[in-house]
């Protein structure tokens, strides 16, 4: 079975930092482009960005670019997502995907990112 698990998020005032992680089980992780998305209340999904199979190359919304980073570790299975300066716009649930928003295959359960001072 396929199991994507989001963990990290919470409260966080404006400018501050979150990293969240994503275990992902029960497929080959390495084999796999791997995405986060996002979604605000009464919003649709919305893509933050995505990440190669390698790690090498990482694709960023241009709304989370230059505060957001993307990376992996395949010998753990995991996915991270950096949030750095964040903005009160930033706060919505995170999901991690099995391929890019545009075609993925699974998607976690989410984890709740809010900023507010």
């Amino acid at each position: 079975e396929v199991q994507l698990v989001e963990s990290g998020g919470g409260l966080v005032q404006p400018g501050g930092s979150l990293r969240l992680s994503c275990v992902a089980s029960g497929f080959t992780f390495r084999y796999y482009v791997m995405s986060w998305a996002r979604q605000a209340p009464g919003k649709g999904l919305e893509r933050v960005g995505a990440i190669t199979i390698d790690g090498g190359r990482t694709s960023l919304a241009d709304s989370v670019k230059g505060r957001f980073t993307i990376s992996r570790d395949n010998a753990r299975n995991t996915l991270f997502l950096q949030m750095n300066n964040l903005k009160p716009e930033d706060t919505a649930v995170y999901y991690c995907l099995r391929g890019t928003l545009e075609s993925y295959s699974s998607k976690g359960q989410g984890t709740q990112v809010t900023v507010s001072s």
